[in-house]
């Protein structure tokens, strides 16, 4: 349903009949790690995320999965190798 309470005019999952069925009953504005995200969408009444209804909670953890402003780190650091089968392979090529 179309939301009529913070976001007039947008599509949203938690809108119903009764109301906003969200916790507390509407969206959250967004957070001070948000700013610059593509995600952002300014009303007469703040900014939101039109991903997520409550965007501080995304952010408790580290980063948010959907954030476009911030880079992903990848772990390949590499295989970890064990130095004893390293010593015997070094060992059997001489």
């Amino acid at each position: 349903m179309v939301c009529e309470t913070l976001k007039p005019g947008v599509e949203c999952l938690f809108m119903k009949k009764t109301g906003c069925s969200y916790n507390g009953g509407k969206c959250y504005t967004i957070v001070e790690n948000c700013e610059g995200c593509s995600k952002v969408v300014e009303f007469e009444t703040g900014k939101y995320c039109s991903s997520f209804p409550y965007p501080a909670q995304k952010w408790q953890k580290g980063s948010c999965s959907m954030s476009s402003h911030t880079k992903k780190s990848s772990q390949a650091a590499g295989q970890k190798i064990n130095p004893l089968k390293a010593s015997k392979r070094s060992a059997g090529k001489r």
